[in-house]
């Protein structure tokens, strides 16, 4: 290699260097000019990784105690204690087992407390059993007008029935013609239609 090439690769080689200091001078000052900011944000994220955790950690356990006492009142319905406790764990739980337990127990007066339940799908249920349960026809037919109930065409079916059994023909045959072919209850209204109004 002659002289020039050496001085020009030395040359480089300080200018690489040179810049070099001059980025790590620069990273420097912005540390120092942001180093609260950069600690806050660390200390922010680390804090919010640390809630999240913890968080999930005791959502968990809530969870697997409010499934405890779900199985304590399977094996023994009457434990109020884990009755009381499940409400607390799980207030919608709590809303499902009572519901189930209201309808093995036919218990029309707690059904109709379960018909407000904050659970549309609980107190749509409820609402039908409860009129079904007590052959209430004015509660059957509020259900039926409201906007999407499950059990539309079992409440009129059902009232259809009650009709049937005090020999009111022309209801009988009004509700009937209310159920639509595409539902699944047609196949019964049409028996109930052709052999059971006479």
């Amino acid at each position: 290699m002659s002289l020039k090439e050496n001085v020009e690769m030395i040359k480089e080689e300080l200018n690489a260097e040179e810049k070099f200091f001059e980025k790590a001078v620069v990273t420097e000052r912005f540390l120092q000019k942001y180093k609260k900011a950069i600690i806050g944000f660390f200390a922010l994220f680390v804090i919010v990784a640390l809630g999240n955790v913890t968080y999930t950690m005791i959502e968990q356990n809530r969870l697997e105690e409010a499934n405890e006492q779900l199985n304590i009142l399977l094996k023994n319905p009457s434990n109020t204690a884990a009755s009381k406790r499940l409400e607390e764990l799980s207030p919608k739980l709590y809303e499902v087992w009572s519901f189930a337990k209201a309808v093995i127990d036919n218990d029309a007066k707690k059904l109709e407390t379960l018909s407000s339940s904050k659970l549309p799908i609980i107190g749509d249920m409820a609402t039908y059993e409860a009129a079904v349960r007590t052959q209430n026809e004015t509660m059957l037919q509020s259900y039926e007008m409201r906007q999407l109930p499950m059990y539309k065409d079992l409440a009129i079916v059902e009232e259809a029935v009650s009709a049937i059994l005090r020999n009111d023909t022309k209801k009988a045959k009004e509700k009937l013609a209310m159920i639509e072919e595409k539902s699944p209850v047609q196949g019964l209204s049409a028996i109930l239609a052709h052999y059971g109004i006479k």
